[in-house]
């Protein structure tokens, strides 16, 4: 079961928990901040757009990605740490030259990782560092840029949100004016009800899909500075460099707390 990102929940119950506020201590009628025309108006013009600006597929893998934002990333401290780890053992395998055992490690190892799983695949292949170098960073920049065209896309639904909000506005205040001549006393309620959509707009906007694309953002980068560390180590072991070696180069990635020491992870079996 995945964990929910508390931070995130509480990010989010603080921002309409204060819109919330604003409206109990200011009026008794809460009901006229409800406006389901308003509502769907500016979330399926929303929609509209991005299936016009973009393909489909990509924005339902950006819905997707948005309602991802409240499970925490999966890369932390932790995990580099443990990534480190790995790779270093998988180097001491290598010292003894033996690539066979190598491959059982990884097979055991059950990586789910989709660059893990192609840089492990072309690890035991037989390419030169040279070779396996330039064809990990190309793996590594494809996925970030594959992935960060998600966050283009929230990003992009966050500009259009508040301009269908506009737009509500606009047809409420074209129909009010129509009305005006008939009931003069509903001009209030009717601007009310007009100016409903912009507030709907900025709030999907700025409350949902630009703090979501934010969040993506800062995931794929992540991922990325993740995945280059990953690169380093692989390519250590290809030079059949030591476990010492490995070490002090991947630590260089790491937070100076949290640095692997061989001598004490030792000392500690």
């Amino acid at each position: 079961m995945k964990q929910i990102s508390l931070t995130t929940i509480l990010g989010f119950i603080s921002g309409f928990g204060l819109f919330m506020l604003a409206i109990v201590t200011n009026t008794d009628n809460y009901l006229m901040f409800l406006s389901f025309s308003s509502f769907i108006m500016v979330i399926g013009g929303t929609l509209a757009s991005a299936m016009v600006s973009f393909s489909g597929s990509y924005v339902i893998r950006a819905f997707k990605e948005l309602f991802s934002v409240i499970v925490p990333q999966n890369i932390n401290t932790t995990s580099l740490y443990h990534d480190v780890a790995l790779l270093i053992q998988w180097s001491k395998v290598l010292q003894r030259g033996d690539i066979r055992d190598l491959e059982k490690l990884i097979d055991e190892a059950k990586i789910e990782d989709s660059f893990m799983k192609y840089a492990t695949n072309i690890l035991v292949s037989g390419y030169s560092s040279d070779e396996l170098r330039p064809m990990l960073t190309d793996a590594i920049e494809t996925r970030y840029e594959r992935n960060m065209v998600i966050t283009y896309i929230i990003k992009t639904m966050g500009n259009y949100a508040p301009a269908f909000g506009m737009i509500g506005t606009l047809v409420g205040l074209i129909i009010m004016l129509d009305n005006l001549g008939a009931n003069p006393d509903s001009i209030g309620s009717g601007m009310a009800l007009a100016l409903m959509t912009t507030l709907y707009g900025v709030l999907f906007s700025q409350l949902i899909l630009k703090p979501g694309a934010e969040k993506t953002r800062e995931k794929q980068q992540i991922l990325r500075y993740r995945d280059f560390m990953v690169m380093e180590g692989l390519v250590m072991l290809n030079d059949r460099k030591s476990a010492i070696a490995v070490q002090d180069r991947l630590n260089s990635f790491l937070d100076p707390k949290s640095h692997f020491d061989i001598i004490s992870e030792n000392d500690n079996k």
